[in-house]
């Protein structure tokens, strides 16, 4: 109808084609938006293609950024809906619960996610990282009180193993007089036999999420976010044992650096130093 218009009347041509004169211009419009777009969308997929499939919208927009385009991702986003792109990455909460085995610990802890001294509460949660289809798992265990990380341990897999060496870990800090409550969710690691006899061994009481229920724990789903938005999603890593480094150098700057401000504005361990000089 665009071609048209230089020989016949917008007027009779809408009148011909039975649409109305809103119609025409909102599609001219699109039209032209499209036009517009063409060397974008064009860059769109060749980044794409690029790296596989790999990148969704906000890493194109990125790379976009780098090459001079100041697009808004919202853009980028349509854009690649029109083009029928999507990233093939979906990431995949790592999973423990296997069924019901091993016995279930109540609810202690209640979410009550608050301490009123050190090694009074304890939470714990298993974790995946995926890096070029290599997995790495870590386990650590938080510390209510301040939110410092007292213990933490990797492995390539997700055996008991990893567990008992973080317990180990966890124990030497205590004092005799410290029995703290040991929180985690139903894993079947934390039902095992192995793991509840470490608990005797140094009177701990153990406490369980509710089944499916991330918000029983959510002190340490914060952890891991704040863990993966500041550190993982920040940085490429070419292999498991560059994660590993990576992984130990942001907890130690989590436990001595990063400040809180729910801790007056200090880091896990001046916030627990203060209180030991108390």
């Amino acid at each position: 109808m665009i071609e048209l218009r230089h020989q016949y009347s917008l007027a009779g041509l809408l009148k011909t084609a039975g649409m109305a004169r809103s119609t025409f211009y909102y599609q001219h419009k699109a039209l032209q938006v499209g036009d517009k777009y063409v060397e974008v969308m064009a860059r769109i997929r060749a980044i794409y293609d690029q790296h596989k499939g790999r990148y969704g919208y906000r890493r194109i927009t990125a790379m976009l950024k780098q090459q001079g385009s100041l697009i808004n991702h919202k853009t980028v986003q349509r854009l690649m809906d029109q083009l029928q792109l999507k990233s093939l990455v979906r990431v995949k909460k790592y999973r423990a619960f296997k069924g019901q085995m091993g016995r279930v610990a109540p609810n202690i802890l209640a979410r009550n996610f608050t301490a009123a001294q050190p090694n009074e509460k304890w939470v714990t949660d298993v974790t995946e990282f995926n890096v070029g289809g290599a997995k790495l798992y870590l386990s650590p265990i938080m510390d209510l009180y301040n939110g410092e990380i007292v213990a933490y341990e990797t492995a390539k897999r997700p055996l008991f193993n990893m567990i008992a060496k973080m317990l180990t870990k966890a124990f030497k800090k205590l004092t005799p007089s410290d029995k703290p409550m040991l929180h985690s969710d139903q894993g079947w690691q934390y039902r095992m036999p192995h793991y509840r006899r470490c608990f005797d061994s140094r009177a701990i009481t153990q406490s369980m999420s509710r089944k499916g229920n991330c918000h029983d724990n959510a002190s340490m789903e914060r952890f891991f976010g704040t863990l993966k938005s500041e550190f993982f999603y920040l940085n490429e890593f070419s292999s498991i044992e560059e994660l590993q480094v990576g992984i130990d150098e942001y907890i130690e700057y989590y436990n001595r650096d990063r400040i809180k401000l729910k801790l007056d504005g200090l880091s896990p361990i001046d916030y627990r130093m203060r209180f030991s000089s108390n």
